[in-house]
């Protein structure tokens, strides 16, 4: 399909078969306001801090087709459109956040919300090859800039998210958990903005201190316990035995594997699923 193509498709999505087939249920009706919450969703945050308008004139391509993709997820009903709603509501100061704490503490590893001077460690982490060797590639500063602040801006629209991580005063990466909004091909992944994905990506002077395991766990028990999210997932490219590890150790256990749509075709396509259920871990406790 022809870019022309695909921005006629966005337009067709939101002008025409939203609108058409709202439900009363649903909590917009207006073609203005699916268009503010996929593009929201997608650039996670008011869309307009990212791209000038018309968005469907302006909205980088892959953008614009994750949010056809969560169009056409709420037009299947796989998506929430009420929860979607609540999350550029409260990225638009329109409806109160959640209440969030400053800072999780695991003895000397601390989970805190994001600073802006974390940006330049961030983005030397992100620029390492090593540590990005499960990646297609290494980012660039301004695309690490700008992942740091759609992880911090989680916390606004769902009370939680990829806490950055610091140790002995100094910033040492991420582990938290966020809400996968565009499909992936494996059961829950289908269905936008309700499973929840646990992640991490510390320094490489940061591996092999057990620091990865403790901050998943940190930020898992104030995910089951604050915010009441019992099941998670994870997944990395099949060949990260490290990132494998930390999963096993924090007792998420093999789901199967998945081709991951966003990875090119290659080694690092393949992915291996974990999933961990509170719930369960409690009774076999």
């Amino acid at each position: 399909m022809t870019e022309a193509a695909r921005r006629a498709q966005w337009r067709a999505l939101v002008e025409r078969r939203l609108p058409e087939a709202a439900r009363p249920d649903w909590p917009v009706r207006l073609d203005h306001c699916f268009a503010r919450i996929l593009l929201d969703n997608t650039c996670g945050g008011p869309w307009r801090d990212h791209v000038r308008p018309p968005a469907y004139a302006n909205m980088p391509l892959d953008r614009l087709e994750g949010a056809i993709a969560l169009g056409e997820a709420v037009l299947a009903g796989d998506a929430d459109l009420a929860l979607l709603n609540r999350r550029s509501l409260a990225w638009r100061g329109k409806i109160a956040p959640a209440v969030v704490p400053e800072t999780l503490r695991d003895g000397d590893l601390i989970l805190r919300r994001w600073r802006p001077e974390d940006t330049a460690p961030f983005a030397a982490l992100n620029a390492d090859p090593t540590v990005m060797a499960h990646f297609p590639r290494p980012r660039t500063a301004a695309e690490s800039a700008a992942e740091a602040g759609i992880f911090d801006r989680r916390f606004v629209a769902d009370g939680f998210g990829p806490w950055a991580v610091e140790h002995a005063g100094r910033f040492i990466g991420f582990a938290g958990a966020m809400r996968i909004l565009q499909p992936l091909p494996f059961p829950g992944g289908d269905r936008p903005g309700r499973t929840v994905e646990l992640a991490w990506r510390l320094a490489r002077d940061a591996w092999g201190h057990g620091f990865a395991t403790r901050a998943a766990r940190c930020a898992l028990a104030d995910l089951s316990k604050r915010c009441g999210i019992r099941a998670v997932v994870a997944f990395t490219a099949a060949g990260n035995t490290r990132s494998r590890a930390v999963m096993e150790r924090i007792d998420m256990v093999p789901a199967g594997t998945f081709s991951h749509p966003a990875v090119p075709e290659g080694p690092l396509r393949t992915h291996v699923l974990y999933r961990l259920d509170c719930a369960d871990r409690e009774v076999a406790a």
